[in-house]
């Protein structure tokens, strides 16, 4: 549906009103603003194929708030890997929401269980917020989300750590929210996953240094505070040549035999026991 010179549009999520304003046109459209939860179902709703070069331009605490979830910013890092998604942040709030296309301008207002875009499509005044917010973009600071590409590290995990590891990943994501910078975030997962899986410490360290996932020192840290409360043990096994590596185990009994998904509440659990 095309958009006339005055439009509004009333979905029933943000998601749908902004697919309706990407789906008419191919130039690329700035979005201005967004609140956390806007975000999050942007990125959600973008596809890595069919849809225009999406600008993003937020408060850096909005972004910071919406890539906690590390399958959003792992979502993310796919878009701009495709090139179809460019976040920037500002230091202080931004305007809007707005959308803004090469032919319309639309102020998303949500209202209840609705959301409206209500939209002009004025020639010159597009073209003038058009300037002044792509302005606005270009000179904010790209927003760094930290993390590969969730195709990238899903393909990996397979192909280098095996697909019994792949899938256990792929149920932990699907069962529970994973935080980032948390007590048990994406790095304690695979770790714990890792061990589930007997996977050795070299080939997993070497693996989230490759693919950009996690640092050795990262690793190394995680771990050895899971040792101290007996998440996780280890095993030697001999090489050829050189030192023994070491095997990834899971400690507690209490690990064991626990389904991929519950496996984080269960650490959780245990470490807090034995912290408190």
């Amino acid at each position: 549906m095309s958009i006339t010179k005055r439009t509004e549009l009333h979905e029933e999520s943000v998601a749908t009103v902004y697919r309706r304003l990407l789906a008419d046109t191919t130039d690329a459209v700035y979005v201005v603003g967004s609140s956390v939860a806007d975000l999050k179902q942007l990125i959600a709703e973008l596809s890595s194929t069919a849809e225009p070069p999406v600008c993003m331009l937020a408060a850096d605490r909005t972004w910071r708030a919406a890539t906690e979830d590390f399958r959003v910013a792992g979502t993310a890092a796919e878009l701009v890997a495709a090139g179809v998604l460019s976040p920037r942040a500002t230091d202080g709030p931004a305007d809007g929401p707005l959308v803004i296309t090469d032919s319309v301008v639309a102020s998303i207002v949500p209202a209840g269980e609705r959301v409206a875009g209500l939209t002009t499509a004025d020639e010159a005044f597009v073209a003038d917020v058009r300037e002044r917010y792509a302005d606005a973009w270009t000179d904010a600071e790209p927003f760094v989300l930290g993390v590969p590409p969730l195709s990238r590290i899903r393909a990996t995990l397979a192909a280098e750590l095996g697909p019994g590891l792949r899938a256990d990943f792929d149920a932990a994501l699907a069962a529970e929210t994973v935080r980032r910078r948390d007590d048990l975030d994406e790095t304690a997962l695979v770790l714990l996953l890792a061990a589930r899986n007997k996977v050795l410490l070299y080939d997993l360290v070497r693996w989230g240094e490759d693919v950009g996932f996690a640092s050795r020192a990262t690793f190394s840290r995680i771990k050895t505070r899971f040792e101290a409360a007996g998440l996780l043990d280890t095993e030697k096994v001999p090489i050829d040549v050189g030192r023994p590596r070491l095997r990834l185990l899971l400690g507690d009994e209490r690990l064991r035999g626990v389904e991929p998904g519950a496996l984080v509440g269960v650490a959780r659990t245990l470490l807090s026991a034995h912290e408190a």
